[in-house]
């Protein structure tokens, strides 16, 4: 792999920005090589002869003496080597302050005179900004990490006083006696170790005792501890201090934030209050523990992309001066990486110590003491490809393929498209196992996304919030598409029966009961407790699934809101659900007949269902309006709710025809459809910018070719237009029944919204690398008295 395609694949891609930019100095080192290549070539046309062997042996061997000459004059004299002949860098201060913080970098040139300098001087200008891009990037990522580090070491202090009071509460009062009395000088560790020496927080007591030493109170992580620990063995005659904080004199400096956000929490402190009581219980320990452990473990991986981005800045320096002094014949790298090396992006050591110090709290105080169990947790799971995962995907797509084959073979040799009982069955059947294809659709659209959002290293692991190594790759998702089409397609051809036993005037009850048999499997594995089929991609979906259901009493994020989007495009699905709980609990399944349709409870949930998904999205934009104050959400919300209009004057249409209700469906449509449509290009893509350095779209972009994203947009607009089948009567078309038309309908919608999936991602990855963001915000369970107004 060339380094250029390495250095892509190893960025951060949220700081893809703020890297090197490789490509172009290499452009401009190809702009150098063909100027000199010109050059040649025209002395050359320009030479009538050319010359002999040994006028090119005497040229040599005089080059060669030139060279020793001149070596011997350097080693005699304090000349300036030759590589610094070329280039000399300096630190230029910025302004009057000679301070090197406020410096930049600078490349002189020394030898632009010469034929084609220019070129080379365009060079060494964007190499030195480059380079005080990338430096500059740096220092305020380790200032960012130093403070975050800082915040750490407090949440450490707090944490080892909890855990004090939680497993020794008795400790405050030895505390207050070692107080009172200074003589007798009694340290911590030595009541810890007489009062607990046994039962289950055994393991906690044992970081509790290492802490609390009698050289000092609590360490954390930065320097600053170890410096109250040398002023703490300071005493008039030697002695130590014996007033030293109380685990509860530490915690009145902090609030404790620890509440699970639960629909009943929700409503407690809005009715009660939000204010939090320590209660020193080990549920609450618990809770502290794994929210500090979180945070430690985000650090870290903080820490360990800043370096890798310091060691790949280097490197592309070191290769980039290397191609330099290979296409201009010159040896000005060594002058340039000595420079490199001596510059804060080079010698600084902050973060390496930084990680080193991370480490080893961590493993003190979440693994007690064991260093490969610490290192485990806190080193990034690397997802390993399977090739049995390919290979399950590639024979069941072809038994995909080959069910396909046989059900079109067995309906051209039954000719089922002219029989008799093929109403029947498009009633009947056909709504049943149209569930499953949509979920496969949705499902194939997915794997679809995510295979691009790889391709150009869109980070959506980090945007939908999944854990390290969790996360699941477009073949996984195809092998679950290709698994349950073939469950259902091999439904499909137990049910390919037309007509009805004459014998027993029903059909065969157990060809009957496939589709619910198959919906009851799909549901038993999508709730599985053990550790199959992708336990934590399935726990993760079904979190969002019922922090959607319970909208608005949980936070809103990312993931909440992207989900319930994708439901509002099943609403087809969702629908066939309803029709699963009529045909089978009041309906004739074995004689393929219901009454569903002239039920009045099933015509209002048929309304109920299809604006449920609407109806959670509105509920999420208020709840983000009241917290996040942004009045964007209020326009979101009012889409939803033209939305949710639209859709019911439409369905109220489609079950009572009537002119009054056709034109209401339709004005509402028209409304929703543009207000949806400039929602979907303006505000979820971030296109139709007239401003912007690409004409109607974006400044930055993905995808090379500007045509896909126009193409996008007019598709878009076309399928939004999918709900005029419903309103001008196109139920039925000569050689499709109304139950097959609106299931093409919801497929398009289904594919809709899957282009509309990956541009709303795009948009939102490229929003994330402007503003530099590549880690989670984990919320720390202790708030600081200092940092209250942050």
């Amino acid at each position: 792999m060339k380094f250029g395609k390495e250095l892509v694949s190893q960025m951060v891609p949220e700081w893809q920005d703020a890297y090197m930019n490789y490509h172009h100095l290499k452009s401009l080192l190809k702009d150098i090589k063909s100027h000199t290549d010109r050059d040649r070539n025209s002395n050359r046309a320009s030479t009538p002869r050319t010359p002999s062997k040994l006028t090119t042996s005497a040229l040599k061997r005089k080059e060669s003496a030139y060279r020793a000459l001149n070596v011997l004059t350097r080693r005699r004299s304090s000349a300036v080597p030759e590589e610094e002949q070329v280039i000399l860098v300096n630190m230029v201060p910025l302004g009057e302050d000679q301070n090197s913080e406020t410096s930049k970098y600078e490349t002189t040139f020394l030898m632009s005179s010469e034929e084609g300098g220019e070129y080379e001087l365009l060079f060494f200008d964007a190499l030195d900004e480059e380079f005080n891009k990338a430096l500059n990037f740096y220092k305020s990522k380790v200032e960012e990490v130093q403070k975050e580090a800082k915040k750490l070491n407090k949440q450490v202090d707090a944490l080892v006083a909890f855990r004090v009071q939680v497993h020794n509460p008795s400790l405050r009062f030895e505390f207050a006696a070692a107080e009172e009395d200074e003589a007798e000088a009694l340290t911590p560790s030595s009541k810890v170790n007489n009062t607990r020496t046994s039962g289950s927080g055994m393991a906690h007591m044992e970081v509790i005792n290492e802490e609390l030493s009698s050289e000092g109170y609590p360490q954390g992580m930065d320097k600053g501890s170890n410096e109250a620990k040398s002023s703490n063995q300071k005493n008039a005659g030697g002695k130590r201090n014996s007033r030293r904080p109380t685990p509860l004199q530490v915690l009145e400096h902090f609030k404790i934030n620890v509440t699970d956000e639960t629909p009943w929490s929700i409503l407690k402190s809005v009715l009660v209050g939000s204010d939090h009581e320590l209660t020193f219980s080990r549920e609450e320990l618990r809770k502290i523990e794994e929210q500090l452990e979180r945070a430690f473990i985000e650090f870290h991986q903080k820490l360990r992309s800043i370096k890798s981005y310091c060691f790949m800045n280097i490197l592309a320096f070191s290769k980039i001066m290397k191609k330099y002094d290979k296409v201009t014949s010159r040896s000005a790298s060594k002058s340039y990486l000595k420079m490199m090396d001596n510059s804060y992006l080079g010698s600084s050591d902050e973060v390496s110590r930084l990680m080193e110090r991370v480490e080893a709290a961590f493993i003190k105080h979440f693994s007690n003491g064991n260093r490969r169990k610490g290192m485990n947790t806190l080193r990034p799971k690397a997802i390993k490809g399977k090739h049995r995962v390919s290979f399950f995907w590639g024979f069941l797509s072809g038994c995909t393929i080959a069910l396909i084959a046989a059900i079109v073979v067995l309906i051209h040799i039954r000719d089922i498209l002219n029989s008799e009982g093929r109403f029947q069955y498009m009633e009947n059947i056909f709504p049943l196992y149209s569930l499953f294809g949509f979920i496969v659709l949705h499902l194939l659209m997915y794997g679809a996304n995510i295979y691009f959002w790889r391709h150009y290293h869109v980070n959506y692991p980090f945007i939908f919030g999944f854990n390290q190594g969790t996360d699941i790759g477009y073949r996984e998702v195809f092998l679950l598409s290709t698994g349950l089409a073939v469950l259902s397609l091999t439904g499909v051809l137990s049910n390919l029966e037309m007509e009805m036993e004459q014998n027993m005037k029903s059909f065969n009850a157990s060809r009957e009961l496939v589709p619910l048999g198959l919906l009851i499997v799909l549901l038993i594995l999508t709730f599985c407790p053990f550790n199959i089929i992708y336990r934590s991609t399935r726990y993760f979906f079904l979190q969002c699934v019922l922090r959607c259901i319970l909208a608005p009493l949980y936070k809103v994020t990312l993931a909440d809101f992207f989900l319930a989007d994708q439901f509002t495009s099943q609403v087809q699905a969702i629908r066939s659900l309803e029709f699963y709980i009529c045909y089978y609990g009041w309906g004739d399944f074995k004689r393929r007949s219901h009454d569903c349709q002239h039920s009045d409870v099933y015509k209002a949930f048929y309304i109920i269902v299809a604006v449920i998904p609407y109806w959670i999205r509105l509920l999420q934009c208020l709840r983000r309006l009241f917290e996040e104050e942004d009045v964007h959400q209020a326009y979101n919300g009012m889409k939803y709710l033209s939305t949710i209009v639209a859709v019911a004057m439409r369905t109220s249409y489609d079950l009572n025809k009537g002119m009054t209700l056709k034109i209401i469906a339709g004005v509402t449509s028209v409304i929703a459809t543009i207000f949806g449509t400039y929602w979907d290009l303006v505000m979820d893509w971030g296109l139709l910018q007239r401003t912007s350095r690409n004409p109607w779209l974006r400044d930055k972009l993905l995808i090379s070719d500007h045509r896909v994203y126009f193409a996008a947009m007019i598709i878009n607009v076309i399928l939004r237009l999918s709900w005029m089948q419903s309103v001008l009567d196109f139920h039925e078309a000569p050689f499709l029944h109304k139950k097959a038309l609106a299931a093409i309908m919801a497929c398009l919608e289904i594919i809709r919204r899957g282009m509309w999936t990956f541009f709303r991602l795009e948009n939102e990855h490229l929003n994330n690398v402007g503003k530099f963001r590549a880690f989670k915000s984990v919320p720390l369970p202790f708030n600081h008295d200092e940092d209250e107004h942050e």
